[in-house]
């Protein structure tokens, strides 16, 4: 977990290749680092999937109920739920067969996070998406 080359193969280069992150929990309210850290990955050329059923769009994209209705495979999975919220996300993910999953700073569940990997899933937890994308863009 948290390992330097699964961070950088997570974050990945979308000016290379297409990355597509689904962020569960993602907010319509811009004050919140659950907007304002997916609207940063969005402007860096990220494809940004809002999970979240108590909005209809966000950052210009349609929100969904949760990762089963997504219309595409993410790459990455971005948490910004509760601690107890990861199990079922966990789920989720083995049943679709996603590998990458990144809980936010200040998130942290290390039994799901255990099972995660256990299950084939690579995990960032407890780190934050949009310094990790600035501090890996300084070193280029």
């Amino acid at each position: 977990m948290n390992e330097p080359d699964v961070i950088a193969r997570m974050l990945g280069n979308p000016k290379v290749k297409p990355v597509t992150i689904a962020v569960v929990g993602l907010s319509a309210n811009e004050a919140k680092p659950s907007h304002y850290v997916p609207a940063y990955m969005q402007e860096q050329g990220y494809r940004i999937l809002p999970v979240n059923p108590t909005v209809e769009t966000v950052l210009g994209e349609r929100s969904y109920g949760s990762l089963r209705e997504l219309p595409v495979k993410p790459d990455v999975v971005n948490v910004f739920r509760l601690p107890k919220d990861i199990p079922e996300i966990v789920d989720e993910m083995l049943d679709l067969g996603l590998t990458k999953l990144w809980v936010q700073m200040g998130i942290v569940n290390l039994g799901e996070a255990a099972r995660a990997e256990a299950g084939g899933i690579e995990v960032v937890m407890d780190r934050c998406m949009m310094v990790e994308h600035r501090h890996h863009a300084s070193l280029s």
